[in-house]
């Protein structure tokens, strides 16, 4: 079952949970830049005008997210070097969401989908982002976010640390078009029973 109490053992730092399936081999470490955060070389390159990017993710077949992180984040280095490290994840998420980076703390400029610019940090408190990673997921019908700002239009967000297993199902979940039907609990909860008849457990979890 997907509860707080598990999410609460892994902020622990509980490190069964975290742990990689020994079938899986990490892929190439996350580059630390400058600004101090983890940068994938997939993540969008973007002028970071979101209704733009959005469009250009809708055209390419692919669902938009905005991911956001600040320096010295010890979960979104979680989320890097465990979640994002597995090919079998990335390679969904590379194929499927076009994902922008931003930093809770950030000076850049970004042109939210209603057209108004401000700075990220600014951004972030006009979008309630108060915890790193968060990751928002957005319409892939740039005619949804038409005149919104990013905290209206969004769909849904993650915010904090999920392991594995739970973190791609998020994911697919968005994908899918299910969380229009049902809550993240429920299908993870659904998706926990449909393995475990399989003889499967999330932390044993490898996508096929």
């Amino acid at each position: 079952m997907f509860t707080r109490r598990h999410l609460m053992g892994v902020a622990a730092g509980g490190a069964a949970a975290l742990a990689l399936p020994l079938k899986i081999a990490r892929a190439a470490a996350a580059e630390l830049g400058d600004d101090g955060l983890y940068h994938q070389d997939w993540f969008v390159q973007s002028f970071l005008e979101l209704e733009a990017d959005l469009t250009e993710a809708a055209e390419a077949g692919k669902h938009f997210a905005v991911m956001w992180e600040q320096a010295g984040c010890p979960f979104c280095r979680k989320t890097h070097e465990i979640n994002l490290a597995r090919p079998d994840i990335a390679d969904y998420l590379k194929e499927n969401f076009a994902i922008v980076q931003l930093n809770l703390f950030g000076a850049r400029e970004v042109t939210d989908f209603d057209g108004e610019t401000d700075e990220e940090r600014a951004i972030a408190r006009r979008w309630a982002v108060n915890f790193t990673p968060t990751i928002q997921f957005f319409p892939n019908d740039p005619a949804e976010v038409a005149g919104k700002d990013g905290r209206t239009a969004e769909l849904a967000r993650i915010q904090g640390y999920l392991p594995p297993f739970y973190f791609y199902h998020f994911f697919e979940w968005i994908r899918s078009g299910a969380q229009a039907e049902t809550g993240f609990q429920r299908y993870s909860n659904d998706k926990v029973k449909e393995y475990a008849d399989k003889g499967v457990t999330p932390q044993d979890w490898v996508l096929k």
